[in-house]
């Protein structure tokens, strides 16, 4: 599709007409085109006075480069009246895909007011923060949590055009709210300075359960034991179908990107036991850690929802034993530099909470629910190394081969997924 960029500038040619008896000197518009797209930046105030030269300006510029979608950008648009929403609505109506971007707070109460924001899609400007020297309190798959300051933090995404995710995990955070998990609500969102979006949070004097650890400020005992009582309850929260991903059909993924990898009779069994698990609606956080919980005033909060997702449990305890011992397990100095703890104690949690998981279950199910959590997990850490161009290093064919290894081993012994 292509696009055509509006912003309104002072700079440039001037243009000089009579508006009320006196003359008025017209903001100019300047435009430049890369590839398909034409930005045209627009500054100041329009109103009666100059809308007319403004649409005029916008008018010959389409007629020479007709594009099929219009972006108005007003950044540095301080001020419209309704001669200048009128340039708008026939501009909406000449090009019916035509949107704002960058309007501030002021202006868009003006489009608000006038009903423009039901009519056409219109995005706030994004306030710019720094997250230089702040600290990392948090990590997921998609993005890293920082305190900027005592009672906020924010979630900055590692994709720098994450507007649709975040939107996403907003959505999927309140969802889980009104059903009762304790959630942190994200109330704004910003642009990172340096490039990227962000989520803004406020907590007020919460610690993630991994500086509680690394700390020493609670036991691992202590931890693993608010870890599951959440994680139970979030497992125990039924979500409508269709309102969350369902984890089945992406560990189904995981394991069809392997058929090539692994031996015939392997990569059989692996898909049969994936596709057997039955359809579960029961919520899942899908990248449960340490980091991604925090305690604020006694309660457990999730803090990181954009991996919210319904499924059987056997794909959540999969990704707590990636986070807590797949990851790490040729490298132990990834559990300090991912979750801030010695990788020693990291295997201590995975146990503790496993077994707090399944309520004091013998050794030999202890033993059991791991393998199968381990098979998923090795699975999906065998993919990720293989996209990730892993056979092209010496650590990547360690790390793959090595869970070849382990799947070889374990899909032989386990007959079911389920427990």
């Amino acid at each position: 599709m292509q696009f055509l960029i509006f912003l309104l500038t002072d700079t440039g040619r001037a243009a000089r007409f009579q508006g009320g008896g006196r003359e008025i000197k017209m903001e100019n518009v300047s435009h430049r085109v890369t590839d398909d797209t034409m930005t045209i930046f627009l500054r100041g105030h329009i109103d009666s006075a100059n809308a007319p030269g403004v649409e005029k300006e916008i008018n010959d510029i389409r007629e020479s480069t007709p594009k099929s979608t219009v972006v108005l950008d007003c950044q540095e648009l301080s001020y419209i009246s309704s001669a200048g929403l009128r340039v708008i609505l026939r501009l909406k109506k000449a090009v019916p895909d035509t949107s704002l971007i960058n309007v501030s707070p002021d202006v868009y109460e003006i489009f608000d007011m006038t009903g423009f924001t039901e009519m056409m899609d219109i995005q706030k400007a994004y306030r710019i923060i720094s997250v230089e020297g702040c600290e990392v309190i948090g990590q997921g798959a998609n993005g890293k949590v920082y305190r900027i300051d005592p009672d906020t933090i924010v979630k900055v995404y590692l994709n720098p055009d994450a507007l649709p995710e975040i939107h996403r995990e907003r959505e999927l955070a309140r969802t889980a709210f009104v059903l009762g998990v304790p959630t942190a609500i994200p109330y704004d969102v910003v642009r990172i300075e340096g490039g990227g979006y962000g989520s803004v949070f406020e907590l007020l004097n919460a610690t993630s359960f991994g500086k509680l650890l690394s700390k020493g400020e609670k036991s691992v005992d202590e931890v693993a034991k608010m870890s599951i009582d959440l994680l139970k309850l979030i497992h125990s929260t039924v979500v409508k179908p269709g309102s969350m991903p369902d984890m089945k059909a992406v560990a189904l993924d995981w394991a069809d990107f392997l058929k090539d990898y692994l031996p015939e009779d392997k990569y059989s069994k692996l898909h049969e036991l994936v596709a057997a698990v039955p359809e579960d609606y029961h919520m899942m956080h899908g990248d449960y850690h340490i980091k991604n919980v925090m305690l604020q005033n006694g309660e457990s909060l999730l803090i990181d929802m954009d991996t919210l997702c319904h499924g059987h449990p056997i794909f959540e305890l999969a990704s707590m034993y990636n986070a807590y011992c797949g990851f790490s397990e040729l490298d132990h100095s990834i559990s300090q530099s991912f979750l801030g703890i010695s990788h020693e104690m990291a295997e201590e949690f995975w146990n503790k909470s496993l077994r707090l998981y399944l309520d004091g279950a013998d050794e030999e199910t202890v033993k059991s629910v791991e393998e199968k959590a381990q098979i998923v997990g090795y699975t999906r850490i065998m993919r990720r190394r293989i996209r990730r161009d892993g056979f092209g290093s010496e650590e990547g064919r360690r790390e793959i081969e090595n869970c070849r290894r382990h799947l070889e081993e374990l899909l032989p012994k386990v007959d079911t997924l389920l427990f």
